[in-house]
């Protein structure tokens, strides 16, 4: 392990932004992430990066970036229908789904196609297709940047929300996530294709009795279909976050636009950013280097590969101002910003 100088980001981020750090270091284990934070001046800043995709980079960073490559997959049975799996936190977390299909452990497939590696999923609670992370978590290891010491965070003690966690919250810059671990099914699994368009899909294949290894065949071809690939063209997934809004709000939006679309939650309702960003004309929208993706509004893609981040930033800003000027909802971003 050594701390190398002035290294670009470019090849860490997915959105292909070419930012540098002042530092960089890749780590394989613990001890050398430990190491590597000793050896550093504790008032230096830290970026810790997993699988970029869900950072966006609108400068260079002045600390020390350092790359998580924990890599490594365990396995523990609990009874004759649930098994315990733990991955290291550099583990991509698609593999890591297909992985768990291969050997029929249930729980992981509506999260197939999500990019980004296993470390950074609790963080955001990620989630898709009726599924989240929450959902099949049982604890995930920490590394405590204050004391240096292990700790071990539980489903209650993460704090999960939507797309939230004590990560993003009083716990942000206070832990590093070494590994997680999922407790899924091997036997009796749980078939959830009622959000979205699994169904339909479904039944193009053919299928009425579908297993947990055709719901991800699913969710990935409806994935590629209408979701750009990081790795032909720069984006992040999901900009923003769906709002959650009062229910005497979502009422009084519906007297005016009939057709907004919400999902009821108790006295809130969830409305789809990307239908209130689509509405607004931004969908397939280009702005210089930068463009909202034509098959999805919710998306921000590097149209041209050269964008900068501070200019997908004030792309999002544009299209944060014209919903709340329409809508009166403000949109937040889903991504890190540095």
């Amino acid at each position: 392990m050594m701390i190398q100088e002035n290294i670009s980001l470019k090849p860490f981020n997915t959105f292909g932004v070419d930012a540098s750090a002042r530092f960089f270091a890749e780590v394989n284990s613990v001890e050398e992430l430990t190491e590597t934070l000793k050896s550093s001046n504790t008032q230096t800043l830290k970026l810790f990066l997993g699988g970029g995709s869900n950072l966006l980079l609108t400068k260079d960073f002045e600390g020390l970036a350092i790359r998580l490559n924990l890599k490594g997959i365990t396995e523990e049975i609990i009874n004759d229908n649930e098994i315990l799996v733990t991955a290291k936190a550099g583990e991509n977390w698609h593999q890591f789904v297909m992985f768990c299909l291969e050997k029929n452990y249930g729980g992981l497939e509506n999260l197939s196609l999500i990019p980004g590696n296993v470390g950074t999923s609790p963080m955001q609670n990620i989630g898709a297709y009726g599924t989240e992370i929450k959902d099949v978590f049982e604890s995930c290891k920490v590394l405590n940047l204050k004391t240096l010491e292990l700790e071990t965070l539980n489903s209650e003690q993460c704090r999960f929300g939507y797309r939230d966690s004590i990560f993003k919250q009083e716990g942000k810059g206070k832990y590093v996530i070494l590994e997680v671990t999922f407790r899924l099914t091997t036997k009796t699994h749980r078939i959830d294709v009622e959000y979205g368009a699994i169904q339909s899909e479904l039944e193009n294949l053919g299928i009425i009795n579908p297993t947990i290894q055709d719901v991800s065949r699913a969710v990935i071809n409806i994935r590629q279909s209408k979701l750009p690939d990081p790795k032909e063209i720069g984006n992040a997934g999901s900009f923003f976050k769906n709002p959650t809004i009062p229910l005497a709000q979502y009422e009084t939006l519906k007297l005016k636009f009939e057709n907004i679309p919400g999902y009821p939650n108790g006295d809130f309702v969830k409305v789809p950013a990307g239908w209130l960003i689509e509405q607004c004309g931004w969908k397939g929208k280009q702005i210089g280097n930068v463009a909202s993706h034509k098959l999805q509004a919710l998306v921000i893609i590097n149209a041209t590969g050269n964008a900068t981040g501070k200019e997908i930033f004030d792309f999002s800003t544009m299209i944060i101002d014209s919903v709340k000027e329409k809508y009166g909802i403000e949109l937040e971003r889903e991504v890190n910003i540095i």
